[in-house]
Formats: C-alpha cells, sequence, structure tokens
C-alpha cells in the first residue's frame, strides 16, 4: 500500500494547474479534493445532482442529492475551493434508471454502476470538466492509472477490498490520458485517517450502496414502477418444458438466484438458470445447471491485448477465472457458475485491465 505522501508525489506533476475532482458528498472523493489542494493544484468541485434531491435527502446509503450535496459544499468550503453542482436528473433517468429497467424487461442482470461510469461520470462529467479549463478529472474510485510504455493503463486498485476495476471497463483510452485516480494505492483506513486530519466532516460517512437509486433492496419495486407491464404472471419451468410453478413477473428473478421461487418440498434445491422474456417463462434447475462452459460477448471495450490467457470476472464480487477472449466468445477453463447475461466480463492480466464486455448470452 501506498502513503499518502506518495498521492502528494502523484500529484505533483499537476500542481499550479487546474484540476476538477468528481465529489458526490462521500469520504473518498472529499480526501481526493483535501490532497490535491494539499499538492498545489488549483481545484474546482463538481457535484452531479442525479436524482430527486428531496426524495433522497433522508435515505441512507445514497449519493449524489440531497444531504450529500451539502456534505460536498461543506467539504469545499473547508478545503477553500470553489464548488458547483450540476443537475442531471433527465440525463441519469435516461441513462441509467430507465436502461436498468430496460435490462430486466429483457430477462438480463444489469451493472448501473458500470453505465452511471460510462456515461454520466466519464463522459457528461469529463466534457463539463474541460469546458471548466481543467486539465485533469480527479475521482475517488480505487483503481489506479499506470503509464505504460503505450501509453496510460488502468489497473486494480491495491486494496482488494475496495478494488472498483471491474465498474470501469467501459473507461477509454481517450479518457485514462485525462483521468486521475489518486486513492488507487490506498486502503480504506488510510483514507479515513486523512479525512480525519483535514478535518472533513465527512471522516466516519458511511460508504454508499451500490447502486444509488434504489431504496433498500427493492430492485424489483422500483423496476416494477417504471415498466408495470412486466409485473405479469408467468410459468416457471424446468429445462425440458415442465411447469414448475408460476411466478409474478420475470423482473423479480435474476440467474443463480434461489429465493422467491417457492418452489420447495423437493430433493434438492433449485435456482433460476434462465429467463426467457418473450415467452415470459423463468427456469429452474439444480445448482449444477447453473454451470456454463463460455458466454457470448457485446459492446467489447479494449484496453490491452487480449491475445492468450487471461483472468476474467463476471461478477463485481466473483473471483477470477482463467479464460480464453476468443473473438466475440469468452471461454473459460473450467465451467463457472452464476454467469448472468447483462452482467460485465471483465479481463486482467496481473493488476491490468485488458478490457471488458457485456455478456449477451451463455453456453452450457
Amino acid at each position: 500500500m501506498l502513503a499518502p505522501d506518495d498521492v502528494t508525489g502523484l500529484l505533483a506533476p499537476l500542481a499550479g494547474r487546474r484540476v476538477a475532482v468528481a465529489m458526490s458528498g462521500g469520504v473518498d472523493s472529499s480526501v481526493v479534493a483535501a490532497l490535491a489542494a494539499e499538492a498545489g493544484c488549483d481545484v474546482v468541485g463538481v457535484t452531479l445532482q442525479l436524482y430527486d434531491a428531496g426524495a433522497a435527502a433522508a435515505r441512507p446509503g445514497a449519493c449524489c442529492a440531497g444531504a450529500d450535496i451539502r456534505d460536498a459544499r461543506a467539504v469545499a468550503e473547508r478545503i477553500g475551493i470553489p464548488h458547483y453542482v450540476v443537475d442531471m436528473e433527465e440525463r441519469f433517468r435516461a441513462a441509467v434508471i430507465d436502461a436498468f429497467a430496460d435490462s430486466y424487461a429483457r430477462g438480463q442482470t444489469p451493472v448501473p454502476c458500470v453505465e452511471c461510469n460510462k456515461t454520466v461520470k466519464f463522459t457528461d462529467l469529463l466534457e463539463l470538466a474541460q469546458g471548466l479549463g481543467a486539465e485533469a478529472l480527479l475521482t475517488g474510485h480505487y483503481v489506479r492509472r499506470i503509464v505504460g510504455n503505450d501509453g496510460p493503463e488502468l489497473h486494480r486498485g491495491l486494496d482488494p477490498a475496495k478494488d472498483q476495476s471491474y465498474f470501469l471497463w467501459t473507461t477509454t483510452r481517450a479518457q485514462l490520458d485525462y483521468l486521475r485516480f489518486p486513492l488507487g494505492g490506498l486502503s480504506k483506513a488510510v483514507v479515513r485517517q486523512e479525512a480525519e486530519r483535514f478535518g472533513l466532516s465527512v471522516a466516519a460517512k458511511p460508504d454508499s450502496q451500490d447502486i444509488c437509486f434504489v431504496g433498500g433492496k427493492d430492485y424489483a419495486g422500483i423496476v416494477e414502477k417504471l415498466r408495470p407491464e412486466l409485473a405479469t404472471p408467468g410459468d416457471i419451468v424446468d429445462s425440458a418444458g415442465q411447469v414448475l410453478g408460476r411466478h409474478g413477473g420475470i423482473h423479480r428473478f435474476t440467474v443463480g438466484q434461489r429465493r422467491g421461487l417457492d418452489l420447495g418440498g423437493r430433493a434438492e434445491p433449485l435456482y433460476v438458470t434462465g429467463i426467457d422474456a418473450a415467452s415470459n417463462r423463468v427456469f429452474a434447475g439444480p445448482r449444477a445447471a447453473l454451470a456454463v462452459s463460455a458466454a457470448r460477448l457485446e459492446e467489447v471495450n479494449l484496453l490491452g491485448d487480449l491475445d492468450g490467457p487471461v483472468d476474467v470476472k463476471v461478477r463485481s464480487l466473483a473471483a477470477l477465472a482463467p479464460a480464453v477472449w476468443d473473438g466475440e466468445w469468452l471461454r473459460f477453463d473450467e465451467p463457472l457458475l452464476g454467469v448472468a447475461p447483462g452482467q460485465a466480463a471483465v479481463a486482467y492480466r496481473g493488476s491490468r485491465v485488458l478490457g471488458g464486455a457485456t455478456i449477451a448470452a451463455t453456453l452450457r
């Protein structure tokens, strides 16, 4: 792990230059802004209001709305930097929330944090930072930007418990030229210590939940509110099409799920093995039926050379698994469980992110 002094050294080339810091109101981005100011950068803080501030103000785990905007403003005042709040609600709804609901309507398992980074943060916010005259955009993500022989590379954060590289696979080479991730070599404990050193009011603030616009864990409720037609009952069937039971809407299920099937009294537990949106059917089977040998990919983004064996993640919390990236197919050395269409497959070699893609379909 790096020490805070090492981070100051990383920011030294930007001393005296204008930089923009994406400030969500949490401890990570607040510390980034404080470290950049301490390093002598001309810092401008920018907070995006992503959804209704009033509705989210009292919700624990939310970000970019309500109290979080006020926290970001208080931090900016504490360290003496200008701070701007930009209303991006319509863009966020169209690019992230609506896309989230549409993915469930197709029987997929979406990763909204990927879409948010791809569109609102690393496209719209990046352009906004450039419009403010900033020479770099700094964020609080736990990833590392390392300059290699062919330019900037994206690497996993040194703290495995906080690494966020899985959610940043859509970052382009051009964006990496402009982005900086000062916290990639630090642990969360050190970041909180730095927040205390700077006297920031957010030093002990809890981390935001992964899906900021979902209250609690009621994903189905959010989707049903946006796409009420999905609350249409249908059949739960086995691989042969035999009806095992009924469901209240395909949006209530994801591949690998066990709870909610209500198919008790059987010799072995059953899991969701597939979802057919066209027929409104949910497929269920034993755990072994979740194993897949390959995944077909779409929306591929390359950041390095994928020739030869790689390690891949097919879910944010999944362990790395050896595989071969073969054009539009990802072939696993050993069958993997619970690989779901709509999720991302991210390829690594060592700590470097070589690229990623959306899983379109799987092969058992």
